[in-house]
């Protein structure tokens, strides 16, 4: 039995009861779905991680001498601890509804949840745990998340689902490269580890919005009476995609080659055309669907200014890798997260009044950090500082709205 948003006792399969039945009144769901503890941890995580960073960029003596560089202390965490919370809070939600299987809930969810708090516990300078034991905690989460997700996948012959299997795996080839870095193992496996992670992400979102953004549009659009004929052609959705796995094979063959900045022009081009098929500029009376097409936006932008700085060295587009981690991937996770929260937990699909506010915080955080170096050369710190500052306050205010929505029972009484 769970409690409706009415008061009203329902059986767990959402059938009212009767008043002459007890009903055990349940408060909080914090493991009821993949995406409750997932979505909670990486909010956290995003403001955790960004204090951190910069309390050490401003005061670098408070950082232990024998600890990894702090640098990549910071890019570790935001890919292998926000991302990686945000990407598994997303599959274990979505895995269900392609292979008809009941949601993950309960005792594998906390297990999969306490794997990756101690990853973020073992990666702590703090600790000064020994590299090959900080190693082992941090790479379980992955193979752990696969063995959850594949069997249900392979029994329901999802095939068109199993590159995310794929992709999982890459993302723990990825932070093996990186601690075989850390190691001493493999020569500069940390910048290796990093690269094809954030590579791996943006393979992730060109895949994923591919199926929900013209989808999304579209429904959205039909709802607030608007008639939108999305047509997605093969060619340019197939030169997208093939594109971006291009880049992810330029950065393994030809690292920061003008070559492998031809490619990322290209296949920045590229999602600029496949998004100006879903027409983006219909949407800006919904938070939730206009914040889509602009982490998509980001996405594009990013590529193309890493293939500028790669060809040209144009000193605009040297801060390329903040386009794409904190305009795109940033951006894309909370629309995501924001979505996602309220259709899987019974509410009607509008954002909350202060998301907006989030949405643009986060893209003028992406934006000061891209651009003011190149305005404002000599005041570095306080653009970081104002970046991240940025960046603290979109995740406080995502965190104030969503906590309530992520651990409390559906709106509408269902489980789940």
């Amino acid at each position: 039995m769970i409690q409706s948003s009415s008061d009203t006792p329902v059986s767990v399969d959402g059938n009212p009861k009767g008043r002459q039945t007890p009903a055990i009144r349940v408060r909080f769901v914090p493991f009821a779905i993949g995406l409750r503890p997932f979505f909670l941890l990486a909010g956290i995580d995003a403001i955790a991680n960004m204090i951190v960073w910069l309390v050490v960029y401003l005061w670098p003596e408070l950082w232990p001498e024998v600890a990894i560089a702090p640098m990549y202390w910071h890019a570790h965490e935001m890919l292998f601890g926000f991302i990686a919370a945000a990407i598994a809070g997303f599959l274990l939600t979505a895995v269900p509804g392609w292979t008809g299987r009941s949601s993950y809930a309960g005792t594998p969810l906390i297990g999969l949840s306490v794997l990756w708090l101690c990853g973020r516990v073992a990666m702590s300078p703090l600790l000064r745990l020994p590299p090959i034991l900080v190693a082992v905690i941090d790479l379980a989460f992955f193979p752990a998340l696969v063995l959850t997700l594949a069997p249900p996948l392979i029994r329901a012959r999802k095939l068109r689902n199993l590159p995310f299997i794929a992709l999982l795996t890459a993302l723990f080839l990825a932070n093996l490269s990186f601690h075989l870095g850390v190691l001493g193992v493999i020569p500069v496996g940390e910048h290796i580890g990093l690269g094809i992670a954030a590579d791996i992400v943006c393979v992730l979102i060109v895949v994923v919005s591919g199926r929900i953004i013209p989808a999304f549009t579209k429904g959205g659009l039909a709802r607030m009476g608007v008639k939108a004929e999305l047509k997605s052609y093969a060619f340019v959705e197939y030169v997208a995609i093939t594109s971006i796995v291009a880049v992810l094979v330029a950065d393994l063959i030809a690292p920061l080659s003008q070559w492998n900045g031809a490619v990322a022009l290209a296949a920045g081009i590229a999602q600029a055309l496949r998004l100006g098929q879903w027409q983006g500029h219909r949407t800006l009376r919904e938070p939730l669907l206009w914040v889509l097409h602009l982490g998509y936006a980001w996405l594009a932008l990013g590529l193309v200014l890493k293939g500028i700085w790669l060809l040209f060295a144009a000193e605009f587009a040297a801060m390329w890798v903040h386009a794409l981690t904190v305009g795109a991937f940033t951006t894309m996770i909370l629309a995501v997260m924001t979505r996602a929260s309220l259709g899987h937990t019974g509410r009607a699909l509008t954002a909350p009044t202060p998301m907006a506010a989030t949405y643009r915080l986060v893209t003028i955080a992406a934006a000061v950090r891209v651009f003011a170096p190149t305005v404002f050369p000599d005041d570095y710190p306080v653009i970081v500082a104002t970046a991240g500052l940025l960046w603290i306050a979109a995740f406080a205010i995502f965190l104030w709205v969503y906590t309530p929505i992520l651990i409390r029972p559906r709106a509408d009484g269902s489980p789940g």
